[in-house]
């Protein structure tokens, strides 16, 4: 068994910033095992440090699933960060670029979708949020 393939998903808890810096630096190994190049590999590590860090700021913790897809013979990387927070009450208003519900400019989740090929939120105001974002090679 290959290295990539003896870790084709991982799953990181985000509860303190330390976990954020985890994510980043397996999604950067993740990228570069399956083929990116150093720009897309930047890319995805700005995408999981955008998405664990709103774990933390807005549901206190949470999850990040790494994995590796394949899908009619083209290979990408997911990553899924899934939460029991308070959810979001207006995903429309969230996607709007410049809107911020903390403080920040506003950039991260309509960032996350621009950089990523495939993107999804559902969110459940009281239950959490689930985003699914996926970039392939």
């Amino acid at each position: 068994m290959t290295s990539s393939a003896t870790h084709s998903m991982r799953r990181v808890g985000v509860r303190q910033e330390s976990d954020v810096v985890v994510c980043m630096l397996e999604v950067g190994r993740m990228a570069r095992d399956i083929g990116f190049g150093e720009q897309a590999s930047q890319m995805l590590v700005t995408v999981a440090s955008e998405l664990a860090r709103n774990l933390l700021k807005y549901a206190f913790r949470g999850d990040l699933t790494l994995r590796v897809v394949s899908v009619e013979g083209r290979s990408g990387l997911e990553i899924i960060s899934n939460d029991g927070g308070p959810g979001i009450g207006d995903i429309e208003m969230v996607m709007t670029e410049h809107f911020s519900s903390g403080g920040s400019l506003g950039l991260g989740l309509p960032g996350v979708r621009r950089m990523m090929d495939d993107f999804e939120i559902e969110s459940t105001p009281g239950k959490g949020t689930c985003i699914s974002a996926r970039k392939w090679v």
